[in-house]
């Protein structure tokens, strides 16, 4: 009796611990295999909890069979037969890259656990740098209004001369507003996006004649489709009166202001050449003005002529984070600093687009100026998540011995998603921790 307790202890010792290693890996959100490139394994990681870092290690389940017992026919898990370990090499928001030596047994759809966490790299402490001088740019800041601001501008929406403010919130929805008394805005006119819709940037100009239509750039829930919305003011309501079969973005300032479209996309996911967008023939379509955007999306870009009167400067946000501009030879000139940093972020198709804050340029073509904006993190991460981002700055540039130069910067205390051009200020949105958003008007 004795030696049958002791040989059966070490057998239930040993199916307790075969249940618990068949569900220890379920206990992590399971990782799914996006892309398989050579020995690169892109990994969707936006549902799991258990952050990958750089050095961490994986396997991608090839196979799994539940474990029944014979006699009681009890369900005791399942039993996975995995890959060899594979090791993380990079880590983006949504997803990351993992290397494998034999992808061979690997497909997309496939689950992939976390074997072992490598702890993030302390960061060592950065080096002191001069700070900018406070600004003294004359800003107004208008009391905070309940909506999470991704997008603005301004625009004559309800009235000639009414200067609207336009926003798309994080909420799929848009709000035109009026400026009161006391800083405070009045909503004027509110418009819901359908719900297979996802809102992206908003655009606001009288691309015909009498009030200025909406241009709200939307993707498809889906994620396969990126479509505009043309709204309009009828009789004091917004309408949807057209969809427009490409991504819409405006550049330039008040009065100057031209709307832009980019059609087609390039390999299913980068833009092509913009074009801008006119009323013709009792349609909206896209006109002969066109410039090369180099298959950058028209947010974070501008094109100005910056360098002299005559040039055409392509001014864009890297995919590093660095302002990039176009020279006349031929040649780049970037910025030293990184303004990259933005939780606008969506999934197309099996791509992670960053749709980074609008880059604005104005004043004396040949010795104009550039506003770029930049998100603090916290801890140096970037995520998708809202709470990695701590507050916003605005940052004013000129075009300096072949460098382009921070001359100016306005702190503010929320996160900045994007910005807009008046014909005098420099409008943007700074998110606060409640998830409200404070407008601000920053003079030029």
């Amino acid at each position: 009796m004795l030696y049958n307790y002791y040989m059966k202890k070490p057998i239930l010792w040993l199916s307790a611990a075969l249940v618990i290693s068949c569900f220890s890996y379920r206990a992590f959100a399971q990782m799914t295999v996006v892309k398989v490139e050579g020995t690169k394994i892109y990994l969707d990681t936006s549902e799991e909890k258990n952050t990958p870092t750089q050095g961490s290690t994986f396997k991608v389940i090839l196979s799994s069979e539940t474990l029944t017992n014979p006699k009681t026919g009890k369900n005791l898990g399942e039993v996975y037969q995995y890959s060899p370990l594979g090791t993380i090499t990079e880590v983006q928001p949504l997803y990351a890259i993992g290397e494998l030596k034999d992808t061979k047994k690997i497909a997309v759809g496939q689950q992939a656990v976390l074997e072992v966490i490598k702890p993030a790299a302390v960061a060592e402490p950065a080096a002191v740098k001069q700070e900018t001088p406070t600004s003294s740019r004359a800003k107004t800041v208008y009391k905070p209004i309940e909506q999470t601001v991704i997008s603005l501008t301004e625009a004559d929406v309800t009235a000639v001369g009414a200067k609207n403010i336009i926003t798309l919130g994080e909420n799929n929805q848009v709000w035109v507003l009026s400026r009161a008394a006391d800083e405070t805005l009045k909503t004027e006119m509110t418009y819901t996006l359908p719900a297979d819709k996802k809102g992206l940037a908003v655009s606001a100009a009288p691309v015909k004649e009498g009030l200025a239509q909406i241009f709200v750039a939307v993707y498809a829930t889906d994620r396969t489709k990126i479509t505009t919305l043309v709204l309009e003011n009828k009789n004091g309501t917004l309408e949807n009166t057209d969809t427009l079969s490409y991504f819409v973005k405006e550049l330039g300032c008040g009065a100057d202001k031209k709307v832009w479209g980019q059609r087609p996309f390039v390999l299913g996911t980068a833009p092509g050449n913009a074009s801008e967008i006119v009323f013709e023939k009792n349609k909206f379509a896209t006109g002969g003005t066109t410039f090369n955007t180099r298959h950058n999306w028209l947010a974070g870009l501008n094109y100005y002529p910056v360098e002299k009167a005559d040039a055409d400067n392509l001014i864009l946000t890297a995919a590093n984070g660095e302002l990039r501009m176009m020279l006349a030879n031929g040649k780049r000139a970037e910025s030293k600093d990184l303004f990259g940093s933005t939780p606008l972020r969506m999934q197309y198709k099996q791509e992670i687009l960053k749709f980074y804050p609008s880059l604005q340029a104005f004043g004396t073509p040949g010795q104009a100026t550039l506003v770029a904006v930049e998100n603090g993190t916290k801890l140096g991460l970037l995520s998708k998540t809202f709470g990695q981002y701590q507050n916003g700055k605005v940052h004013f540039l000129n075009y300096q011995k072949g460098r382009l130069q921070v001359t100016d910067t306005v702190e503010l205390e929320g996160v900045l998603y994007d910005t807009a051009c008046t014909d005098t200020a420099i409008l943007t949105a700074e998110t606060l921790t409640d998830g409200t958003s404070a407008i601000v008007e920053i003079l030029k």
